[in-house]
């Protein structure tokens, strides 16, 4: 990869594990709309399409979404959760191991980061600075930065135009498979991370270009096909 230029990465089950907040969140939200609670393990399979998904996930207590919920249910239930989740502070989410270290060495090797998450936008910038890695990115593009979220590759289209960059010059990081999709429909190769949120799915059925344990990984890689 020795025209590597531009990693974007995950954000949720990638830099940070964030479902104990989200968890608390989406369990209090359903429990006020009446229905049955939600255990962290459920979340887990839950979270990676967006905070709409989720929730409607949660209600139906199943990854396919009741059709017969109305968007008023929905909507109220998205609300809920939005609130429940600004209150918790996010005390409960961390990061990773390694992520810090491995962002900063990529950093100053001279490569440009981004953030490329389907969490809403506006959680983003207090969660980079609790954990203090905001300032490895240069661009940092939410679940509702676009209209269409991972799978989608608008994000990762917009920041090869953006950096004037072909795509491949571009490694997508991430542990779902919306992200190898996303990699895929830009064109770019991918790097899939086995310890986050996929649904219940290895990562590697998703064929991402490269497949790790620990995102340190990511610099033996670079490396190594350099």
């Amino acid at each position: 990869m020795t025209e590597l230029k531009l990693i974007a990465f995950d954000l949720d089950g990638t830099l940070l594990d964030s479902v104990p907040d989200l968890a608390v969140a989406a369990d209090q939200a359903v429990k006020a709309l009446g229905f049955s609670g939600v255990t962290e393990e459920q979340v887990r399979d839950y979270v990676g399409n967006g905070a709409d998904i989720l929730i409607g996930r949660a209600l139906s207590q199943s990854l396919t979404i009741n059709p017969e919920f109305s968007p008023e249910l929905l909507a109220k239930g998205r609300e809920l959760f939005d609130d429940y989740y600004e209150q918790s502070g996010h005390k409960l989410t961390h990061l990773y191991p390694a992520v810090k270290e491995t962002l900063a060495e990529l950093q100053q090797a001279g490569f440009t980061l981004a953030l490329v998450t389907n969490k809403p936008s506006k959680f983003v910038p207090e969660i980079l600075a609790q954990h203090d890695i905001a300032k490895y990115f240069a661009d940092v593009l939410g679940g509702d930065a676009f209209p269409e979220r991972k799978p989608n590759p608008v994000a990762l289209n917009w920041l090869l135009e953006k950096h004037g960059c072909t795509a491949d010059e571009m490694l997508m990081v991430g542990d779902s498979k919306n992200d190898i999709l996303a990699a895929k429909n830009a064109g770019c190769r991918s790097f899939g991370l086995t310890y986050g949120y996929n649904h219940g799915e290895p990562i590697s059925a998703s064929n991402p270009d490269f497949v790790a344990d620990n995102i340190a990984q990511l610099l033996e890689v670079i490396a190594v096909s350099a």
